[in-house]
């Protein structure tokens, strides 16, 4: 990737992703959990290979235990991009 990308870039890029796989858009911000979106382990498994392809950020299994909201998700590509 040329440049950093902006918390915005990847905070769209990561509601899109959600409302993709059925999370309701009025429901996604950064406070909610991946299970009160009714986002499974294989939703975020796609996620995080989104993210690598778009961001060039790898999400790792140890990664994924810690991340419980979409906050975290966008905090973590934005620390690492």
């Amino acid at each position: 990737m040329a440049a950093t990308a902006t918390r915005e870039e990847i905070e769209s890029r990561v509601f899109a992703a959600l409302e993709e796989f059925g999370a309701e858009s009025d429901q996604i911000n950064p406070d909610a959990t991946f299970e009160s979106l009714d986002i499974d382990s294989l939703d975020i498994a796609e996620l995080a290979q989104i993210i690598d392809e778009k961001f060039g950020v790898e999400i790792k299994s140890s990664d994924a235990e810690q991340i419980k909201t979409v906050g975290d998700v966008v905090d973590l590509v934005a620390a690492r991009s």
